[in-house]
């Protein structure tokens, strides 16, 4: 694939933005502790299908730095991570049992304690609490039995909910959701309210709102199942574009913009987990994509060094989150 956004070349040019090739981000899985799981190959949904009780996938790297959103979906008893809009971790999980479901909605996260025991439960531990509600609901490391089976906590891997300590913050977004579909790119908490589903029925239309998010990191994620491009600064989609990749998207892989000179833009490849390529992406590789020239020449503008790009071989599309959400005013305790 070319990415290279400096050349230009009219209608679907091949110096388009980024390097890409067939694409393995690998994430670490922990069952219970850090067995690493590489992703090189095949569909990321498949392998969150078949994870086991404690499993989880981790990739900061994918999107190192933005806006954090955390989904959860008491369908599936998974945790989906986003920085900047990336999935950047997912992990299972275990939520409320009958009695003490997990209540649905948006909300922040309103503290946090690393050493942490239940008010409610005995001093039950609680370690990397994050608490949702002032009557009980948080998310903490726990045991994982495969099932719903908390007071309405959400359950997480030890390592797992350590690394997700890490990277939030006080006032961070969380959607709880009945859905078994999550989006593969994280929208702004007030599209999943009130649209069911980003902009895809634009896909194969060209779209570019810098204005959106005027500042911020960003990122890019291609979906060879869809030949689309959405761009994405500061957590915000802010443009995409039809692509065109030759060749096969075996998995997913990641990629960082080192520079832009006179000779073009040098991406190199992320050195995550299961993914040994390092260095420039060669011109072999970048002769795979096909952007539009129009579009290619806007999203230069915005490009930066440390910008990220994802390709994936899954559909954006299935990522729908489904039904709007309600923002709740009060819940059940756990």
């Amino acid at each position: 694939m070319n990415f290279d956004p400096i050349a230009s070349r009219a209608g679907l040019t091949r110096r388009a933005l980024l390097g890409m090739s067939a694409i393995a981000v690998a994430f670490v899985a922990g069952h219970p502790l850090l067995a690493q799981v590489a992703l090189n190959e095949g569909s990321v949904a498949a392998k969150v299908e078949d994870m086991r009780p404690g499993d989880y996938l981790w990739a900061p790297e994918a999107a190192p730095e933005g806006p954090v959103i955390v989904v959860i979906s008491l369908a599936k008893q998974r945790a989906y991570v986003y920085r900047n809009g990336v999935l950047i971790g997912i992990s299972t999980a275990s939520t409320g049992t009958a009695g003490h479901e997990t209540p649905t909605g948006v909300f922040t996260i309103l503290q946090k304690k690393v050493d942490h025991k239940s008010n409610l439960y005995n001093d039950a531990p609680m370690p990397f609490m994050q608490r949702l509600t002032w009557t009980g609901i948080a998310m903490h490391a726990g045991n994982l039995p495969g099932y719903p089976a908390s007071h309405g906590c959400i359950r997480l891997p030890l390592a797992f909910a350590k690394r997700l300590y890490a990277v939030t913050q006080i006032g961070l977004t969380v959607i709880i959701t009945e859905s078994p579909n999550v989006p593969r790119f994280a929208p702004a908490p007030q599209i999943l309210q009130e649209r069911s589903r980003s902009s895809f029925d634009a896909a194969f239309v060209p779209t570019w709102q810098p204005d959106k998010a005027p500042t911020g990191p960003v990122s890019i994620i291609v979906s060879a199942s869809d030949q689309r491009a959405v761009v994405l600064r500061n957590g915000i989609e802010i443009g995409t574009a039809p692509v065109s990749i030759r060749g096969t998207v075996a998995g997913l892989q990641a990629f960082t913009l080192a520079s832009i000179d006179q000779r073009g833009t040098h991406w190199m490849f992320l050195p995550m987990l299961g993914n040994t390529r390092t260095g420039e992406v060669s011109r072999e590789d970048r002769d795979r994509l096909d952007l539009p020239e129009d579009f290619r020449r806007k999203l230069l503008t915005v490009l930066k060094p440390g910008s990220t790009l994802i390709v994936t071989p899954d559909t954006l599309q299935s990522g729908s989150t489904g039904a709007p959400l309600t923002v709740l005013t009060s819940e059940d305790s756990d």
